[in-house]
């Protein structure tokens, strides 16, 4: 059965997968540079943005277990672009430019309609009708393979919230933000039928892994 899974997914030691004011010069918020370091230093991940070298440890096996079996992903706008509102700049083809790094179909969730892109392998459909929908368009899409849920931290909060994710897999990293968005504030995810199956903890992060029962 084709699962909904959360891979990779990077919250402060405060709990927030972002900090204060993204923008263009900051996609994560400023002075949140150092929030995704455990990942940036793995082989799988500098591979994604055509680099060589990185770790092959435990972080590393992590990062790359997140792309297996994964046919289609869903995530929210800002994962894609810095954009607010109407789409503006036809040019922009996400944070990755021209070699995205997920050779499979994507959906992004948004409020403002726009065209299928299509990027190398990758076609990038926009879906105005809420992350059900788009988990619905997915799942077709992966054809019995999983769906990955990418942020941000809102997108993430409703799929908990509402029982849409399976299971999701959060690192912790030895960062402090001091503010930016919050992904566990005001979630029961006891109530919500969550527990935490397995813990890892690495040098650089304690990975967490999050099943619904």
């Amino acid at each position: 059965m084709s699962l909904i899974r959360v891979e990779s997914f990077t919250v402060s030691a405060d709990g927030y997968g972002a900090g204060r004011d993204q923008s263009l010069e900051a996609p994560m918020g400023v002075n949140a540079q150092g929030l995704h370091g455990w990942a940036f230093q793995t082989r799988t991940f500098r591979a994604m943005f055509g680099q060589e070298g990185g770790s092959e440890g435990a972080d590393d096996r992590i990062a790359r277990r997140g792309f297996e079996t994964i046919g289609a992903w869903v995530m929210g706008r800002h994962m894609f672009t810095h954009e607010r509102g109407p789409w503006s700049d036809s040019d922009w083809r996400g944070w990755w430019g021209e070699t995205p790094p997920y050779h499979c179909p994507v959906f992004v969730l948004t409020h403002h309609a726009r065209p299928d892109l299509r990027v190398a392998d990758t076609t990038f459909h926009f879906v105005t009708g809420g992350l059900e929908t788009a988990l619905t368009r997915a799942k077709a899409a992966a054809r019995g393979q999983d769906v990955r849920l990418g942020g941000g931290v809102a997108t993430l909060r409703e799929g908990f919230t509402r029982g849409l994710i399976d299971r999701a897999h959060i690192a912790v990293s030895p960062v402090l933000l001091g503010g930016g968005e919050s992904l566990w504030q005001d979630l029961d995810l006891p109530a919500l039928g969550y527990q935490v199956t397995e813990t890892l903890p690495t040098e650089h992060a304690t990975h967490l892994t999050l099943m619904r029962g």
